[in-house]
């Protein structure tokens, strides 16, 4: 067992010579719903330079010109408790992008929020006219860590 590992380590050094020696960075992981279950995902540029310095995150002009990228939802004012933010997709998946085109859900007047976990949920109830979806036009850098936590 023990070959193996010092095996598949000599491979990934030979693949991505001189990448360092790895350590804990202290970056901040957060939390988001893909089809009602939780991911783990990091925040490390965008595209908007006040989220940038408001985030304590990298801004990155070139990242607005990148086009066709899977939605990332946030939603804002009211949201019903324990909400996060929502992924278009995730890591497996044929559309999956560490980069993300920003969307802003907002609950109409009168709609009593309820927890989104799920894209598609969330267009349906766009459809239904209970809430809005607002292209934000911002793309963010945001990986996704882990997959498939419970609620």
């Amino acid at each position: 067992m023990r070959g193996t590992i010092l095996t598949g380590a000599a491979v990934v050094l030979a693949v991505l010579p001189n990448i360092g020696t790895s350590h804990t960075s202290g970056q901040h992981v957060y939390r988001g719903y893909y089809d009602h279950h939780i991911d783990t995902y990091l925040l490390t540029d965008v595209s908007d330079k006040s989220i940038a310095t408001s985030m304590h995150i990298n801004y990155s002009a070139g990242l607005k010109t990148v086009k066709g990228l899977p939605d990332q939802y946030f939603v804002k004012g009211r949201a019903a408790a324990g909400q996060l933010t929502v992924f278009g997709s995730e890591p497996g998946e044929p559309d999956y992008n560490p980069l993300w085109e920003v969307i802003w859900v907002t609950w109409k007047p009168g709609v009593e929020p309820v927890l989104l976990g799920r894209d598609d949920q969330i267009n349906a109830l766009a459809k239904a006219g209970k809430l809005t979806e607002t292209d934000a036009h911002i793309v963010l850098n945001a990986p996704i860590l882990t997959t498939g936590e419970g609620k």
